[in-house]
């Protein structure tokens, strides 16, 4: 005997850190496998302002949320 039983959706909110950080990574993974960068100096720079940007961008989505 199957119900049917409707459910309210759960919706849960996007995590903007996580999302950017993994999007830097896969990109950045992208780039040194390619060759594209090869100076680890210019990685290491790029992966830390990614993670900077990403932090902001997060801490504003948290603060428009009124958390």
């Amino acid at each position: 005997m199957a119900r049917d039983v409707e459910r309210p959706r759960r919706v849960h909110r996007t995590d903007w850190m996580a999302l950017l950080s993994g999007v830097l990574f896969v990109v950045l993974g992208v780039l040194v496998v390619t060759r594209a960068i090869t100076d680890w100096l210019v990685l290491w720079g790029v992966m830390v302002l990614g993670l900077a940007f990403a932090g902001l961008v997060a801490i504003i989505a948290k603060g428009l949320r009124g958390k």
